[in-house]
Protein backbone atom coordinates (compact mmCIF):
# COMPACT_ATOMS: atom_id res chain seq x y z
CA UNK A 1 0.00 0.00 0.00
CA UNK A 2 2.86 2.39 0.85
CA UNK A 3 4.45 1.67 -2.57
CA UNK A 4 1.13 2.40 -4.32
CA UNK A 5 0.75 5.74 -2.58
CA UNK A 6 4.29 6.76 -3.47
CA UNK A 7 3.77 5.79 -7.12
CA UNK A 8 0.54 7.78 -7.16
CA UNK A 9 2.41 10.78 -5.82
CA UNK A 10 4.98 10.55 -8.63
CA UNK A 11 2.23 10.18 -11.22
CA UNK A 12 0.46 13.28 -9.94
CA UNK A 13 3.77 15.15 -10.08
CA UNK A 14 4.28 14.22 -13.74
CA UNK A 15 0.69 15.16 -14.54
CA UNK A 16 1.23 18.60 -13.02
CA UNK A 17 4.34 19.17 -15.13
CA UNK A 18 2.61 17.89 -18.27
CA UNK A 19 -0.37 20.10 -17.53
CA UNK A 20 1.81 23.18 -17.22
CA UNK A 21 3.62 22.34 -20.46
CA UNK A 22 0.29 21.77 -22.21
CA UNK A 23 -0.98 25.18 -21.13
CA UNK A 24 2.21 26.87 -22.30
CA UNK A 25 2.18 24.98 -25.58
CA UNK A 26 -1.44 25.98 -26.22
CA UNK A 27 -0.50 29.61 -25.73
CA UNK A 28 2.44 29.31 -28.09
CA UNK A 29 0.59 27.10 -30.57
CA UNK A 30 -1.40 30.13 -31.67
CA UNK A 31 1.78 31.48 -33.25
CA UNK A 32 2.10 32.09 -36.95
CA UNK A 33 2.59 29.38 -39.56
CA UNK A 34 5.29 30.48 -41.95
CA UNK A 35 5.26 29.62 -45.63
CA UNK A 36 2.59 30.11 -48.31
CA UNK A 37 -0.90 28.71 -47.83
CA UNK A 38 -1.81 26.30 -50.60
CA UNK A 39 -4.09 27.28 -53.45
CA UNK A 40 -4.39 24.99 -56.44
CA UNK A 41 -2.80 26.66 -59.48
CA UNK A 42 -5.00 27.06 -62.53
CA UNK A 43 -4.71 24.73 -65.51
CA UNK A 44 -6.01 25.50 -68.98
CA UNK A 45 -9.30 23.63 -69.49
CA UNK A 46 -11.20 23.68 -72.82
CA UNK A 47 -14.96 24.18 -72.83
CA UNK A 48 -15.66 21.04 -74.89
CA UNK A 49 -13.85 18.11 -76.45
CA UNK A 50 -12.97 18.87 -80.07
CA UNK A 51 -13.11 15.28 -81.31
CA UNK A 52 -16.64 14.55 -80.13
CA UNK A 53 -18.00 16.14 -83.31
CA UNK A 54 -21.09 14.34 -84.55
CA UNK A 55 -20.15 11.15 -82.69
CA UNK A 56 -23.13 9.73 -80.82
CA UNK A 57 -22.04 9.66 -77.20
CA UNK A 58 -23.98 8.03 -74.38
CA UNK A 59 -27.43 9.38 -73.62
CA UNK A 60 -28.79 9.97 -70.10
CA UNK A 61 -30.74 6.71 -70.22
CA UNK A 62 -27.63 4.71 -71.16
CA UNK A 63 -25.71 2.80 -68.52
CA UNK A 64 -23.28 5.17 -66.80
CA UNK A 65 -19.67 4.44 -65.87
CA UNK A 66 -19.33 3.65 -62.17
CA UNK A 67 -16.75 1.97 -59.98
CA UNK A 68 -17.35 -1.39 -61.68
CA UNK A 69 -17.11 0.24 -65.11
CA UNK A 70 -16.47 -3.05 -66.92
CA UNK A 71 -20.10 -4.02 -66.31
CA UNK A 72 -21.19 -1.67 -69.12
CA UNK A 73 -19.82 -4.26 -71.58
CA UNK A 74 -22.36 -6.79 -70.22
CA UNK A 75 -19.92 -9.70 -70.37
CA UNK A 76 -20.28 -12.18 -67.48
CA UNK A 77 -16.90 -13.79 -68.18
CA UNK A 78 -15.18 -10.39 -68.01
CA UNK A 79 -17.06 -9.50 -64.82
CA UNK A 80 -15.88 -12.70 -63.14
CA UNK A 81 -12.26 -12.05 -64.10
CA UNK A 82 -12.36 -8.40 -63.00
CA UNK A 83 -13.64 -9.47 -59.58
CA UNK A 84 -10.47 -11.52 -59.09
CA UNK A 85 -8.20 -8.53 -59.69
CA UNK A 86 -9.16 -6.87 -56.39
CA UNK A 87 -8.40 -10.10 -54.53
CA UNK A 88 -5.29 -11.50 -56.17
CA UNK A 89 -3.46 -8.91 -58.29
CA UNK A 90 0.04 -8.44 -56.88
CA UNK A 91 0.64 -4.98 -58.33
CA UNK A 92 -2.52 -3.83 -56.57
CA UNK A 93 -1.36 -5.38 -53.29
CA UNK A 94 1.97 -3.57 -53.62
CA UNK A 95 0.16 -0.26 -54.16
CA UNK A 96 -2.02 -0.94 -51.10
CA UNK A 97 1.10 -1.59 -49.02
CA UNK A 98 2.61 1.66 -50.29
CA UNK A 99 -0.49 3.55 -49.20
CA UNK A 100 -0.31 1.89 -45.78
CA UNK A 101 3.30 3.09 -45.51
CA UNK A 102 2.24 6.64 -46.36
CA UNK A 103 -0.42 6.58 -43.64
CA UNK A 104 2.10 5.23 -41.12
CA UNK A 105 4.54 8.04 -41.99
CA UNK A 106 1.76 10.55 -41.41
CA UNK A 107 1.06 9.12 -37.96
CA UNK A 108 4.80 9.20 -37.23
CA UNK A 109 4.99 12.92 -38.05
CA UNK A 110 1.82 13.68 -36.08
CA UNK A 111 3.54 12.43 -32.94
CA UNK A 112 5.51 15.71 -32.90
CA UNK A 113 2.32 17.47 -31.84
CA UNK A 114 2.66 15.82 -28.42
CA UNK A 115 5.36 15.62 -25.73
CA UNK A 116 7.76 12.69 -25.54
CA UNK A 117 8.03 11.00 -22.15
CA UNK A 118 10.82 8.57 -21.27
CA UNK A 119 11.40 6.60 -18.09
CA UNK A 120 14.22 4.44 -16.82
CA UNK A 121 15.83 2.90 -13.79
CA UNK A 122 19.43 2.45 -12.69
CA UNK A 123 21.28 1.02 -9.72
CA UNK A 124 25.02 1.54 -9.22
CA UNK A 125 27.54 1.04 -6.45
CA UNK A 126 30.39 3.54 -6.44
CA UNK A 127 33.68 4.08 -4.60
CA UNK A 128 35.44 7.44 -4.45
CA UNK A 129 39.19 7.36 -4.97
CA UNK A 130 41.18 8.01 -1.80
CA UNK A 131 43.58 10.16 -3.84
CA UNK A 132 40.80 12.29 -5.34
CA UNK A 133 41.30 16.03 -4.75
CA UNK A 134 39.48 17.32 -1.71
CA UNK A 135 35.76 17.72 -2.28
CA UNK A 136 32.51 17.63 -0.45
CA UNK A 137 32.35 13.89 -1.01
CA UNK A 138 34.57 12.05 1.41
CA UNK A 139 37.54 10.42 -0.28
CA UNK A 140 37.60 6.67 -0.06
CA UNK A 141 33.84 6.47 0.53
CA UNK A 142 31.71 3.73 -1.01
CA UNK A 143 28.02 4.37 -1.68
CA UNK A 144 24.99 3.18 -3.60
CA UNK A 145 22.99 5.28 -6.07
CA UNK A 146 19.45 4.19 -7.06
CA UNK A 147 17.54 6.28 -9.62
CA UNK A 148 14.13 6.20 -11.30
CA UNK A 149 14.18 9.18 -13.71
CA UNK A 150 11.35 10.50 -15.88
CA UNK A 151 12.01 12.93 -18.70
CA UNK A 152 9.49 14.95 -20.69
CA UNK A 153 10.47 16.96 -23.76
CA UNK A 154 8.35 18.99 -26.15
CA UNK A 155 9.26 21.30 -29.01
CA UNK A 156 6.72 24.10 -29.30
CA UNK A 157 5.45 24.52 -32.85
CA UNK A 158 5.56 28.32 -32.73
CA UNK A 159 6.40 28.83 -36.39
CA UNK A 160 4.36 25.94 -37.80
CA UNK A 161 7.22 23.63 -38.72
CA UNK A 162 5.40 20.59 -37.35
CA UNK A 163 2.09 21.71 -38.81
CA UNK A 164 3.64 22.18 -42.26
CA UNK A 165 5.43 18.84 -42.00
CA UNK A 166 2.22 17.04 -41.07
CA UNK A 167 0.42 18.90 -43.85
CA UNK A 168 3.03 17.70 -46.36
CA UNK A 169 2.82 14.08 -45.23
CA UNK A 170 -0.97 14.22 -45.18
CA UNK A 171 -0.96 15.47 -48.77
CA UNK A 172 1.52 12.75 -49.71
CA UNK A 173 -0.72 10.13 -48.11
CA UNK A 174 -3.64 11.42 -50.15
CA UNK A 175 -1.43 11.30 -53.25
CA UNK A 176 -0.60 7.71 -52.39
CA UNK A 177 -4.32 6.96 -52.12
CA UNK A 178 -4.80 8.46 -55.58
CA UNK A 179 -1.85 6.39 -56.85
CA UNK A 180 -3.57 3.31 -55.46
CA UNK A 181 -6.73 4.23 -57.35
CA UNK A 182 -4.66 4.77 -60.51
CA UNK A 183 -3.05 1.33 -60.18
CA UNK A 184 -6.46 -0.19 -59.52
CA UNK A 185 -7.85 1.43 -62.67
CA UNK A 186 -4.80 0.43 -64.69
CA UNK A 187 -4.94 -3.22 -63.65
CA UNK A 188 -8.66 -3.54 -64.37
CA UNK A 189 -8.25 -1.75 -67.70
CA UNK A 190 -5.29 -3.91 -68.70
CA UNK A 191 -7.31 -7.03 -67.94
CA UNK A 192 -10.18 -5.78 -70.11
CA UNK A 193 -7.74 -4.92 -72.92
CA UNK A 194 -6.11 -8.35 -72.86
CA UNK A 195 -9.50 -10.02 -72.60
CA UNK A 196 -10.97 -8.23 -75.62
CA UNK A 197 -7.79 -8.79 -77.61
CA UNK A 198 -8.12 -12.50 -76.89
CA UNK A 199 -11.78 -12.44 -77.91
CA UNK A 200 -10.86 -10.64 -81.13
CA UNK A 201 -8.39 -13.40 -81.92
CA UNK A 202 -11.09 -15.95 -81.09
CA UNK A 203 -13.31 -14.31 -83.71
CA UNK A 204 -10.46 -14.22 -86.23
CA UNK A 205 -9.64 -17.88 -85.59
CA UNK A 206 -13.29 -18.81 -85.96
CA UNK A 207 -13.41 -16.96 -89.29
CA UNK A 208 -10.24 -18.63 -90.55
CA UNK A 209 -11.39 -22.10 -89.48
CA UNK A 210 -14.71 -21.55 -91.24
CA UNK A 211 -12.85 -20.40 -94.34
CA UNK A 212 -10.60 -23.47 -94.18
CA UNK A 213 -13.72 -25.65 -94.24
CA UNK A 214 -14.98 -23.81 -97.33
CA UNK A 215 -11.59 -24.11 -99.02
CA UNK A 216 -11.49 -27.85 -98.28
CA UNK A 217 -14.84 -28.25 -100.01
CA UNK A 218 -13.60 -26.16 -102.93
CA UNK A 219 -10.47 -28.33 -103.23
CA UNK A 220 -12.58 -31.48 -103.30
CA UNK A 221 -14.67 -29.97 -106.09
CA UNK A 222 -11.58 -29.02 -108.12
CA UNK A 223 -10.07 -32.48 -107.64
CA UNK A 224 -13.33 -34.04 -108.87
CA UNK A 225 -13.34 -31.76 -111.91
CA UNK A 226 -9.69 -32.60 -112.51
CA UNK A 227 -10.45 -36.31 -112.36
CA UNK A 228 -13.22 -35.72 -114.92
CA UNK A 229 -10.91 -33.75 -117.17
CA UNK A 230 -12.73 -30.46 -116.54
CA UNK A 231 -9.93 -28.79 -114.56
CA UNK A 232 -6.18 -28.60 -114.85
CA UNK A 233 -3.58 -29.60 -112.30
CA UNK A 234 -2.70 -25.89 -112.04
CA UNK A 235 -6.16 -25.14 -110.69
CA UNK A 236 -5.82 -27.99 -108.18
CA UNK A 237 -2.56 -26.57 -106.86
CA UNK A 238 -4.02 -23.07 -106.71
CA UNK A 239 -6.85 -24.36 -104.51
CA UNK A 240 -4.43 -26.36 -102.36
CA UNK A 241 -2.15 -23.34 -101.90
CA UNK A 242 -5.10 -21.21 -100.86
CA UNK A 243 -6.17 -23.85 -98.35
CA UNK A 244 -2.77 -24.41 -96.75
CA UNK A 245 -2.06 -20.69 -96.53
CA UNK A 246 -5.31 -20.13 -94.66
CA UNK A 247 -4.59 -23.07 -92.36
CA UNK A 248 -1.23 -21.52 -91.49
CA UNK A 249 -2.93 -18.22 -90.70
CA UNK A 250 -5.36 -19.99 -88.38
CA UNK A 251 -2.51 -21.72 -86.57
CA UNK A 252 -0.55 -18.47 -86.24
CA UNK A 253 -3.43 -16.82 -84.40
CA UNK A 254 -2.79 -19.23 -81.52
CA UNK A 255 0.54 -17.58 -80.67
CA UNK A 256 -0.90 -14.20 -79.76
CA UNK A 257 -4.01 -15.83 -78.25
CA UNK A 258 -1.87 -17.84 -75.82
CA UNK A 259 0.09 -14.74 -74.81
CA UNK A 260 -3.07 -12.79 -74.00
CA UNK A 261 -4.38 -15.73 -72.00
CA UNK A 262 -1.13 -15.82 -69.99
CA UNK A 263 -1.35 -12.05 -69.41
CA UNK A 264 -4.88 -12.41 -68.05
CA UNK A 265 -3.70 -15.19 -65.74
CA UNK A 266 -1.00 -12.97 -64.21
CA UNK A 267 -3.44 -10.08 -63.77
CA UNK A 268 -5.80 -12.28 -61.75
CA UNK A 269 -2.88 -13.55 -59.67
CA UNK A 270 -2.58 -17.07 -61.08
CA UNK A 271 0.27 -18.96 -62.77
CA UNK A 272 -0.45 -19.30 -66.50
CA UNK A 273 -0.11 -23.07 -66.22
CA UNK A 274 -3.17 -23.26 -63.96
CA UNK A 275 -5.40 -20.87 -65.90
CA UNK A 276 -7.44 -21.21 -69.07
CA UNK A 277 -9.56 -18.64 -70.84
CA UNK A 278 -12.48 -20.21 -72.66
CA UNK A 279 -12.72 -19.11 -76.33
CA UNK A 280 -15.50 -16.60 -76.92
CA UNK A 281 -15.51 -14.87 -80.33
CA UNK A 282 -16.19 -11.14 -80.23
CA UNK A 283 -19.44 -10.19 -81.95
CA UNK A 284 -20.97 -7.10 -80.31
CA UNK A 285 -19.75 -3.50 -80.77
CA UNK A 286 -18.82 -1.40 -77.71
CA UNK A 287 -21.53 0.39 -75.72
CA UNK A 288 -21.84 4.21 -75.78
CA UNK A 289 -19.41 5.86 -73.35
CA UNK A 290 -20.50 9.05 -71.50
CA UNK A 291 -17.69 11.56 -71.97
CA UNK A 292 -18.88 14.56 -69.95
CA UNK A 293 -17.16 17.95 -69.88
CA UNK A 294 -13.40 18.56 -69.87
CA UNK A 295 -13.67 20.43 -66.56
CA UNK A 296 -14.96 17.25 -64.93
CA UNK A 297 -11.79 15.39 -65.87
CA UNK A 298 -9.79 17.21 -63.18
CA UNK A 299 -11.95 15.52 -60.55
CA UNK A 300 -12.27 12.12 -62.22
CA UNK A 301 -8.72 11.01 -62.97
CA UNK A 302 -6.70 9.60 -60.04
CA UNK A 303 -3.36 10.47 -61.67
CA UNK A 304 -4.40 14.13 -61.87
CA UNK A 305 -5.51 13.99 -58.23
CA UNK A 306 -2.16 12.45 -57.24
CA UNK A 307 -0.23 15.16 -59.08
CA UNK A 308 -2.36 17.84 -57.40
CA UNK A 309 -1.74 16.37 -53.93
CA UNK A 310 2.00 16.14 -54.60
CA UNK A 311 1.84 19.82 -55.54
CA UNK A 312 0.16 20.60 -52.21
CA UNK A 313 2.81 18.60 -50.35
CA UNK A 314 5.59 20.50 -52.11
CA UNK A 315 3.92 23.78 -51.10
CA UNK A 316 3.90 22.69 -47.45
CA UNK A 317 7.61 21.83 -47.63
CA UNK A 318 8.30 25.50 -48.43
CA UNK A 319 6.86 26.33 -45.01
CA UNK A 320 9.09 23.70 -43.38
CA UNK A 321 12.13 25.27 -45.04
CA UNK A 322 11.06 28.79 -43.99
CA UNK A 323 10.60 27.69 -40.37
CA UNK A 324 14.34 26.93 -40.17
CA UNK A 325 15.01 30.70 -40.09
CA UNK A 326 13.30 30.96 -36.68
CA UNK A 327 14.43 29.68 -33.27
CA UNK A 328 13.41 26.26 -32.01
CA UNK A 329 11.63 26.69 -28.68
CA UNK A 330 11.46 23.62 -26.47
CA UNK A 331 10.03 22.77 -23.08
CA UNK A 332 11.67 20.11 -20.95
CA UNK A 333 11.06 18.55 -17.57
CA UNK A 334 12.95 15.96 -15.57
CA UNK A 335 11.71 14.25 -12.46
CA UNK A 336 11.96 11.05 -10.52
CA UNK A 337 13.52 9.54 -7.43
CA UNK A 338 17.11 9.14 -6.27
CA UNK A 339 18.39 7.61 -3.06
CA UNK A 340 21.39 5.84 -1.67
CA UNK A 341 19.16 3.15 -0.15
CA UNK A 342 16.53 1.27 -2.04
CA UNK A 343 14.21 1.31 1.01
CA UNK A 344 13.90 5.12 0.81
CA UNK A 345 13.92 5.38 -2.98
CA UNK A 346 10.19 6.09 -3.32
CA UNK A 347 9.84 8.40 -0.32
CA UNK A 348 9.01 12.07 -0.55
CA UNK A 349 12.48 13.43 0.23
CA UNK A 350 13.91 11.32 -2.64
CA UNK A 351 11.94 13.28 -5.26
CA UNK A 352 13.96 15.39 -7.71
CA UNK A 353 12.76 17.54 -10.58
CA UNK A 354 13.61 20.35 -12.93
CA UNK A 355 11.64 22.09 -15.68
CA UNK A 356 12.05 25.02 -18.02
CA UNK A 357 12.05 26.30 -21.60
CA UNK A 358 14.96 26.62 -23.99
CA UNK A 359 15.49 28.24 -27.38
CA UNK A 360 18.00 27.50 -30.11
CA UNK A 361 18.64 29.75 -33.11
CA UNK A 362 21.01 29.05 -35.96
CA UNK A 363 23.06 32.20 -36.39
CA UNK A 364 25.34 31.23 -39.28
CA UNK A 365 25.14 28.22 -41.60
CA UNK A 366 26.91 29.38 -44.79
CA UNK A 367 23.63 29.65 -46.74
CA UNK A 368 22.32 26.19 -45.90
CA UNK A 369 18.82 27.39 -44.96
CA UNK A 370 18.61 29.59 -48.04
CA UNK A 371 19.60 26.64 -50.23
CA UNK A 372 16.96 24.45 -48.58
CA UNK A 373 14.35 27.16 -49.15
CA UNK A 374 15.34 27.58 -52.81
CA UNK A 375 15.19 23.82 -53.28
CA UNK A 376 11.69 23.64 -51.77
CA UNK A 377 10.44 26.46 -54.02
CA UNK A 378 11.95 24.79 -57.10
CA UNK A 379 10.39 21.46 -56.10
CA UNK A 380 7.01 23.18 -55.89
CA UNK A 381 7.50 24.73 -59.34
CA UNK A 382 8.35 21.26 -60.66
CA UNK A 383 5.22 19.80 -59.06
CA UNK A 384 3.10 22.55 -60.67
CA UNK A 385 4.58 21.79 -64.09
CA UNK A 386 4.02 18.04 -63.56
CA UNK A 387 0.42 18.70 -62.57
CA UNK A 388 -0.33 20.82 -65.61
CA UNK A 389 1.38 18.29 -67.88
CA UNK A 390 -0.70 15.50 -66.36
CA UNK A 391 -3.86 17.51 -67.04
CA UNK A 392 -2.82 18.08 -70.66
CA UNK A 393 -2.02 14.39 -71.09
CA UNK A 394 -5.44 13.51 -69.72
CA UNK A 395 -7.16 15.75 -72.25
CA UNK A 396 -5.03 14.27 -75.03
CA UNK A 397 -5.93 10.70 -74.09
CA UNK A 398 -9.64 11.48 -74.03
CA UNK A 399 -9.47 13.27 -77.39
CA UNK A 400 -7.42 10.41 -78.89
CA UNK A 401 -9.88 7.73 -77.88
CA UNK A 402 -13.00 9.74 -78.72
CA UNK A 403 -11.56 10.36 -82.18
CA UNK A 404 -10.63 6.70 -82.55
CA UNK A 405 -14.11 5.49 -81.59
CA UNK A 406 -15.81 8.02 -83.84
CA UNK A 407 -13.62 7.23 -86.86
CA UNK A 408 -13.64 3.47 -86.29
CA UNK A 409 -17.42 3.47 -86.08
CA UNK A 410 -17.55 5.05 -89.53
CA UNK A 411 -14.81 2.73 -90.80
CA UNK A 412 -16.76 -0.30 -89.58
CA UNK A 413 -19.75 0.77 -91.65
CA UNK A 414 -17.58 1.20 -94.74
CA UNK A 415 -15.81 -2.10 -94.09
CA UNK A 416 -19.10 -3.96 -93.74
CA UNK A 417 -20.03 -2.67 -97.19
CA UNK A 418 -16.67 -3.91 -98.47
CA UNK A 419 -17.32 -7.36 -96.96
CA UNK A 420 -20.72 -7.50 -98.63
CA UNK A 421 -19.19 -6.51 -101.99
CA UNK A 422 -16.42 -9.10 -101.60
CA UNK A 423 -18.93 -11.86 -100.84
CA UNK A 424 -20.90 -10.92 -103.96
CA UNK A 425 -17.69 -10.87 -105.98
CA UNK A 426 -16.81 -14.36 -104.71
CA UNK A 427 -20.26 -15.68 -105.50
CA UNK A 428 -20.06 -14.36 -109.08
CA UNK A 429 -16.54 -15.75 -109.51
CA UNK A 430 -17.69 -19.21 -108.39
CA UNK A 431 -20.64 -19.05 -110.79
CA UNK A 432 -18.43 -18.00 -113.68
CA UNK A 433 -15.93 -20.75 -112.89
CA UNK A 434 -18.46 -23.56 -112.61
CA UNK A 435 -19.97 -22.30 -115.87
CA UNK A 436 -16.60 -22.55 -117.55
CA UNK A 437 -16.43 -18.86 -118.34
CA UNK A 438 -13.23 -18.09 -116.38
CA UNK A 439 -10.27 -19.83 -114.75
CA UNK A 440 -9.95 -20.73 -111.07
CA UNK A 441 -7.47 -17.87 -110.63
CA UNK A 442 -10.40 -15.48 -110.56
CA UNK A 443 -11.98 -17.55 -107.77
CA UNK A 444 -8.82 -17.54 -105.66
CA UNK A 445 -8.49 -13.80 -106.14
CA UNK A 446 -12.06 -13.32 -104.97
CA UNK A 447 -11.47 -15.66 -102.02
CA UNK A 448 -8.41 -13.70 -100.92
CA UNK A 449 -10.28 -10.41 -101.17
CA UNK A 450 -13.25 -11.72 -99.21
CA UNK A 451 -11.10 -13.22 -96.45
CA UNK A 452 -8.98 -10.09 -96.18
CA UNK A 453 -12.05 -7.87 -95.85
CA UNK A 454 -13.63 -10.16 -93.25
CA UNK A 455 -10.45 -10.29 -91.15
CA UNK A 456 -10.20 -6.50 -91.37
CA UNK A 457 -13.79 -6.18 -90.16
CA UNK A 458 -13.04 -8.42 -87.18
CA UNK A 459 -9.92 -6.41 -86.30
CA UNK A 460 -11.84 -3.12 -86.55
CA UNK A 461 -14.38 -4.48 -84.07
CA UNK A 462 -11.55 -5.48 -81.74
CA UNK A 463 -9.97 -2.04 -82.04
CA UNK A 464 -13.28 -0.43 -81.18
CA UNK A 465 -13.52 -2.50 -78.00
CA UNK A 466 -9.92 -1.65 -77.06
CA UNK A 467 -10.50 2.07 -77.62
CA UNK A 468 -13.71 1.91 -75.57
CA UNK A 469 -11.74 0.48 -72.64
CA UNK A 470 -8.95 3.04 -72.98
CA UNK A 471 -11.53 5.84 -73.18
CA UNK A 472 -13.09 4.65 -69.93
CA UNK A 473 -9.61 4.57 -68.42
CA UNK A 474 -8.83 8.06 -69.76
CA UNK A 475 -12.04 9.31 -68.12
CA UNK A 476 -11.04 7.88 -64.74
CA UNK A 477 -13.19 4.74 -64.73
CA UNK A 478 -15.95 6.28 -62.63
CA UNK A 479 -13.52 7.42 -59.90
CA UNK A 480 -13.89 10.82 -58.23
CA UNK A 481 -11.74 12.92 -55.92
CA UNK A 482 -14.44 12.60 -53.25
CA UNK A 483 -13.13 9.05 -52.75
CA UNK A 484 -9.81 10.38 -51.44
CA UNK A 485 -9.38 9.97 -47.66
CA UNK A 486 -10.24 13.19 -45.91
CA UNK A 487 -8.99 14.82 -42.70
CA UNK A 488 -11.58 15.74 -40.07
CA UNK A 489 -11.14 19.16 -38.50
CA UNK A 490 -10.43 17.66 -35.09
CA UNK A 491 -7.23 15.87 -35.91
CA UNK A 492 -4.72 14.93 -38.57
CA UNK A 493 -5.88 11.39 -39.23
CA UNK A 494 -6.91 10.34 -42.69
CA UNK A 495 -10.24 8.57 -42.93
CA UNK A 496 -12.32 7.38 -45.81
CA UNK A 497 -14.65 10.02 -47.17
CA UNK A 498 -17.45 7.49 -46.89
CA UNK A 499 -16.92 7.38 -43.14
CA UNK A 500 -16.15 11.04 -42.52
CA UNK A 501 -19.67 11.79 -41.36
Amino acid sequence: MNFFLRCSTSTQFLKRIAGRISVMSMLLFAGCTVGPNYRRPAAEVPATYKEVGDWKAAQPNDQSVNGNWWEIFQDPQLNALEAQVNVSNQNLKAAEAQYTQARALLRYQRADFFPTVTAGASATRNRISSHRPASVTANGATYNDFQIPFELSYQIDVWGRVRRTVEAYRDQAQASAADLAAVNLSMHAQLALDYFQARTLDAEEQLLNSTVTQYEQALQLIESRYAGGLASDLEVEQARTQLETTRAQAVDVGVARAQYEHAVAVLVGKPPASFSLAPLPLTMPPPPIPVGLPSELLERRPDIAAAERQMAAANAQIGVAKAAYYPNISLGATGGFESGAITTLLSGPSVLWSAGPSALLTVFDVGRRRAASDQAIAAYDQAVANYRQTVLTGFQQVEDNVAALRILEHEAQVQNAAVAAAEKYLSLANTRYTGGVTSYLEVTTAQSAALSDEVTAVNILGRRMVDAVTLVQALGGGWNTSELPQRPECCGKLVSSNNSN
